[in-house]
């Protein structure tokens, strides 16, 4: 067993993961690679960051715009000619980068491997507005829902039939990718209806001519939240779920959304309702689900769908479920694995550990992550015992004290546990 509690494959397989984007997201991927096939990748950024710089697993290559389809097609194809003797499994983690490939698939030689959906279920899931009209259909229960829809004259004031606050945020993050304007987050919340009229009015201004969907909001904290990660194979079968409970979410504007510490937990309801949602929309790959729980009426409410495994995908191969055997096995050996369900407890955190129990908000919390620090039950995805240049040692550390002063300034200052 490794240090992921995964099950290392005897013999590697001539096969080459190649990534788009240089995130946490995406080196967690390469470790999970290294971790159970003991291949390194090759990464295909604009620039060479932290996460993926300086790390012995990999092989970055610079490209100047990832978005541009023609310039990712040939880096790619440079990739292959570079490796004839390997597979290439070509891999993002982000949704527009999860769009530029599916977008090249038909233009890359058999020698490459697409794990991705197709480009008319990415139409219909990676839109929020789209994506509560299918779970609507099957009766998972979502946060009530309008639609914005831009371009034109938006009344305001705009009429929600829900009462503040709002949550609102762009139905594609993909399109909304390209907006630009003062104050900008992944997600905002408006606690009066003056503050969401002013959202919506600026954003109208830009001449975007997207969606945004506003929401009721759901009470609680952070630790109402739930992530849920689902691999579906070639003949759309979900043969891997791992769930997780949110502790802490990221508190710097641009990454508002994105967990900071979780508990990996096996949610069995939530589970069995996302492979309806996947089997209805002939899903492909990876998804990341985004859940909350209503204290109001004792709901699990799906938010939305990630084309995708996600940022914080070590928490699944923490869990023993490695991704990397997933795809290889579908999609290299063409083997019909059964369905796994990840059902070991682990913390999964970027955060120091001194920080995650500043933050907890229940002293039943604080015991538990206590439970699993002593047990060492704990991972951050960055702290790589078999990746240590020095350079790379020092930016890890570099970026988990430097959460302290995000906290600092961008986080309510925390409550005594309850």
């Amino acid at each position: 067993m490794n240090a992921a509690g995964a099950r290392p494959n005897p013999a590697p397989v001539p096969i080459l993961p190649v990534l788009l984007g240089g995130d946490i997201g995406v080196y967690a991927l390469v470790r999970a690679f290294h971790e159970e096939y003991g291949v390194c990748s090759t990464v295909i950024s604009t620039i060479l960051a932290g996460p993926v710089a300086h790390s012995t697993l990999i092989d970055n290559v610079l490209a100047k715009d990832l978005e541009d389809r023609d310039e990712v097609l040939a880096a790619v194809l440079r990739v292959v000619e570079a490796n004839p003797d390997k597979r290439v499994m070509l891999l993002a983690n982000a949704d527009w980068f999860v769009e530029v490939i599916i977008d090249i698939a038909d233009r890359l030689p058999d020698s490459v491997m697409v794990p991705f959906l197709s480009r008319e279920t990415l139409d219909i899931v990676a839109d929020k507005a789209r994506f509560a009209e299918v779970c609507q259909k099957l009766g998972l229960s979502i946060p009530d829902t309008v639609v914005v829809k831009f371009g034109g004259e938006v009344p305001a004031p705009f009429p929600v039939p829900f009462e503040f606050p709002v949550v609102a945020k762009a139905a594609s993050s993909t399109e909304y990718n390209y907006v630009d304007f003062p104050g900008k987050a992944k997600v905002h919340v408006c606690d009066t209806q003056a503050e969401l009229d002013e959202l919506l009015q600026t954003i109208n201004r830009t001449g975007w001519q997207g969606e945004f969907v506003l929401q009721d909001f759901i009470p609680g904290d952070d630790t109402g939240i739930w992530s849920l990660t689902c691999y579906v194979d070639r003949n759309g079968r979900v043969t891997m779920q791992c769930s997780a409970q949110v502790l802490i979410q990221e508190q710097v504007p641009s990454a508002l959304g994105n967990p900071a510490a979780m508990i990996t937990e096996p949610a069995p309801d939530i589970m069995q309702q996302a492979r309806a949602f996947l089997a209805e929309t002939n899903y492909r790959g990876f998804a990341n689900f985004d859940l909350k729980f209503d204290p109001r009426d004792n709901s699990m409410r799906f938010f939305e769908v990630n084309p995708r495994i996600g940022r914080n995908n070590y928490y699944v191969t923490a869990n023993g479920l490695n991704p990397a055997r997933f795809m290889v096995e579908d999609r290299f050996y063409e083997h019909d694995l059964e369905l796994e369900i990840g059902d070991q407890e682990v913390l999964y955190t970027v955060l120091p550990l001194r920080l995650v129990l500043k933050y907890l908000p229940t002293l039943a919390l604080q015991s538990r992550v206590r439970r699993l620090i002593r047990a060492k039950r704990v991972v951050n995805p960055l702290v790589n015992p078999v990746d240590r240049k020095p350079r790379r040692v020092l930016y890890v550390r570099s970026a988990i004290l430097n959460q302290w002063r995000k906290f600092g300034k961008y986080a309510p200052k925390p409550g005594k546990p309850v």
